[in-house]
C-alpha cells in the first residue's frame, strides 16, 4: 500500500498554526520543570527559574506569570524563606512530569514489530460538551490514535487496549464507547484511512525541519548546553502527539521519524552534563542571594 508524501497545500487548522508560532512561558516553564527540577526532588528557587527561562527569552515578568499560573494549575507549590521562595512540585505535577519524560524519552526509542491487528474505537461526545471532546481528544492523540471521521478514533497498536480502556474509564465514557481489536479486513484504501487520521504530510515536513535546525549544532559553553537543550526538548516534545508512530509496513518510503530520534537522543546525551551543571549553578547562585 502506499502513503502519499507530498507536502500539504498550504492549509493548516488553528491548532497547527498555533503550534508553530513562539512557545508560551509555561510551555517553556514546563520543560524546565521536567528536565531540571523533576530529577531533583521536585524543588527550585524562584531566581533559578526565571534565569533558565530567560537565556531563552523570556522576560522576567512574564516567567512570574507563568509560575503563578502553573501554580493555580495545582501543579507547583510555593514555600517562601525570608524574601526568597522555593517551588516544589505537587503530587500531580510530578505525576504529569514523570508520566510526560517516560513518553518524550520513550518515543520511538527503538523499532516495534506489528503483529497486523488494528485498535478501533467508536466513542462519541456532542459538540455541547466540548471541554470533555478535548480533553477525549487529548488523551487520545497522546496515546497515537487518529480519527478519521467524527466519533471514530483508529490506531494499528493492539497493544493500547488497556490504555485506551482506562481513557474511557476516567472520562466516564463507557455508556458511550466502544472499541475491538483485530487485523484489517481489506476493504477499503488503508492509504487512505490513514492519510484521513494523521496529517502526515505536514509531521514529515516538521521531522525534516527538526533535523535541519540540531543535526551538527555544536555548544562552546555551559549556558549555551543549557539553552540548546531546552530548545531541544522543546520542539522534540511535539511528536509524540503528531505521529502515530505507524508500523514500517504502512509507510512507503524512508520515514525521517527515526533520523530525527536519533539526532535527539545524540544531542541530549552530548549537552545533558554541561546543562545540568549550569542549572545547578543558577539554583545555587539563587539560593546564595538575600
Amino acid at each position: 500500500m502506499r502513503v502519499s508524501k507530498a507536502w500539504n497545500d498550504g492549509r493548516t487548522t488553528v491548532e497547527q498554526q498555533r503550534e508553530r508560532v513562539s512557545p508560551s512561558a509555561r510551555s517553556l516553564l514546563l520543560t524546565v520543570l521536567g528536565e531540571f527540577v523533576l530529577p531533583r526532588q521536585g524543588e527550585a528557587w524562584t531566581g533559578a527559574l526565571v534565569n533558565a527561562l530567560g537565556a531563552l527569552g523570556v522576560e522576567e515578568k512574564s516567567a512570574r506569570q507563568a509560575l503563578s499560573r502553573v501554580a493555580d494549575e495545582g501543579l507547583l507549590e510555593s514555600v517562601r524563606h525570608g524574601r526568597k521562595v522555593r517551588w516544589h512540585l505537587t503530587e500531580a505535577g510530578d505525576r504529569l512530569l514523570r508520566e510526560g519524560t517516560e513518553r518524550i524519552y520513550g518515543f520511538m526509542r527503538r523499532p516495534h514489530a506489528w503483529d497486523g491487528r488494528w485498535l478501533v474505537l467508536t466513542a462519541g461526545v456532542p459538540e455541547t460538551q466540548r471541554r470533555l471532546r478535548h480533553r477525549l481528544r487529548t488523551k487520545l492523540t497522546w496515546l497515537g490514535l487518529g480519527s478519521p471521521s467524527p466519533a471514530l478514533w483508529v490506531i494499528p497498536d493492539a497493544t493500547k487496549e488497556a490504555a485506551v480502556r482506562e481513557v474511557i474509564r476516567e472520562l466516564d465514557l463507557a455508556d458511550r464507547a466502544y472499541a475491538w481489536t483485530g487485523p484489517s479486513a481489506r476493504i477499503g484504501d488503508t492509504a487512505k484511512l490513514i492519510n484521513a487520521a494523521w496529517d502526515l504530510d505536514d509531521v514529515e515536513k516538521r521531522y525534516l525541519s527538526f533535523i535541519d535546525d540540531f543535526e551538527g549544532r555544536v555548544v562552546t559553553s555551559d549556558r549555551e548546553a543549557l539553552v540548546a537543550q531546552l530548545l531541544l526538548i522543546q520542539e522534540w516534545r511535539h511528536f509524540p502527539f503528531l505521529d502515530p508512530d505507524l508500523p514500517a509496513e504502512l509507510l512507503d518510503h524512508d520515514w525521517p521519524g527515526p533520523r530525527a530520534a536519533a539526532v535527539f537522543h545524540d544531542l541530549r546525551n552530548r549537552w545533558h552534563r554541561r546543562a545540568q551543571a549550569e542549572w545547578d549553578r543558577l539554583d545555587e547562585e539563587a539560593a546564595a542571594r538575600h
